[in-house]
């Protein structure tokens, strides 16, 4: 063995299979601790929180207690769901007093504690911070520990939330001074999704907004104009689903989709590159995340069977942390992210002792369902 191999962090790990006790080691100690480069992230806690609940949900391993011996003391780990769930309900915005829906505000979820204000003598919140992803992800993070989204707050959420909605269709990420783009088009519509009320968008603008993205080439752009881009085309095409714009077996169908279903395929199969990863750009270097966010949209399409599905697989395992874990590049550290959205394509394919995904709103099935 070369100093090259010796220094890899992949060298001592198989590459036929994943380890599932490493990977759950791995998702559980990011639930009991986030290493500190994860601090300048406390903005984004619901997201990271979202990320590690996620990926034991499908490593399987939020149902069960599990005995670990470090540093010679026996360890049990195991989900307080109860505590998560008061955990996430305490980042929704609530105002002091009955508030009008259409004064400007947003009332979802904030992304952590720094976002938050203490409210003024009359109990009103001077300052407001809730943001569209960290309400994506809160409520994902309920779905996963099976709370009843009924007993969320919803009305005024949604109510607020439809003001994000610019003339264009697009979405606004906060309620002033926020970005614009297909990311917020997809939070605003899992979040109806979830809710199971529509009442929060308008989904023909918001459908043509999406329309309006997809370029010349076939994929999509997170803005009209835009270069196209495997999370961005993600978006759009779960955002299409989530809405009943796009149905099942649109292959079959795709002469009258509204969106051109050929040459996004050619696009799409052009991102795989000669060691069998995803690119999420043209001439852009492969990386595991959008073995999911590619991934994703070949199984809201059926077009699996038009990739190297092999080929991903043996990419991916390339990008396995010996101590558990995935990096964006064969042969580096692993990070949350990257972690979780490897676990997440090795679901979509359908890998052994991982539980299956419902792509369209990135949780499991089950979860997805309420089972």
């Amino acid at each position: 063995m070369d100093s090259t191999e010796e220094s890899s962090p992949t060298s001592e790990l198989s590459n036929t299979t994943m380890d599932m006790d490493l990977h759950n080691t791995f998702a559980e100690l990011m639930f009991h601790l986030l290493p500190s480069p994860y601090e300048s992230q406390e903005i984004n806690h619901l997201t990271l929180a979202y990320f590690v609940i996620s990926s034991l949900d499908i490593l399987n391993s939020l149902n069960r207690k599990k005995k670990y011996l470090f540093f010679f003391s026996l360890r049990l780990f195991q989900v307080e769901k109860d505590a998560i769930v008061d955990w996430v309900l305490s980042f929704q915005f609530h105002p002091g007093t009955k508030t009008d829906p259409n004064n400007g505000q947003f009332y979802g979820f904030h992304g952590s504690r720094t976002s938050q204000f203490r409210p003024d003598e009359n109990g009103v919140l001077l300052h407001n911070h809730s943001y569209l992803a960290s309400t994506y992800c809160a409520l994902a993070i309920l779905k996963i520990v099976g709370y009843d989204l009924s007993n969320v707050d919803s009305e005024l959420m949604l109510a607020s939330m439809r003001n994000l909605q610019q003339p264009d269709g697009s979405f606004m990420a906060i309620h002033i001074g926020g970005e614009t783009d297909l990311r917020f088009v997809y939070c605003a519509a899992a979040i109806c999704f979830m809710l199971d009320n529509w009442s929060g968008m308008d989904k023909e603008k918001a459908k043509e907004y999406i329309l309006n993205c997809q370029s010349y080439d076939g994929g999509f752009g997170l803005v009209p104009g835009a270069e196209s881009h495997g999370g961005a085309t993600y978006c759009a095409i779960a955002s299409l689903r989530l809405m009943g714009f796009i149905e099942d077996n649109l292959l079959s169908s795709c002469a009258s989709s509204l969106i051109d279903v050929p040459l996004l395929l050619d696009w799409i199969v052009q991102r795989q590159g000669m060691d069998g990863g995803f690119q999420g750009r043209t001439n852009k270097t492969t990386d595991t995340c959008y073995a999911f966010w590619i991934g994703a949209v070949l199984k809201i399409l059926g077009a699996e069977d038009f990739v190297d599905i092999k080929a991903l697989h043996r990419f991916l395992l390339t990008c396995q942390y010996k101590y558990g874990g995935f990096s964006k590049f064969p042969g580096e550290f692993p990070d949350l992210y990257h972690s979780y959205y490897g676990f997440a394509a090795f679901s979509l394919l359908k890998e052994s002792g991982l539980k299956s995904l419902c792509c369209e709103l990135g949780i499991t099935e089950t979860a997805a369902k309420g089972l």
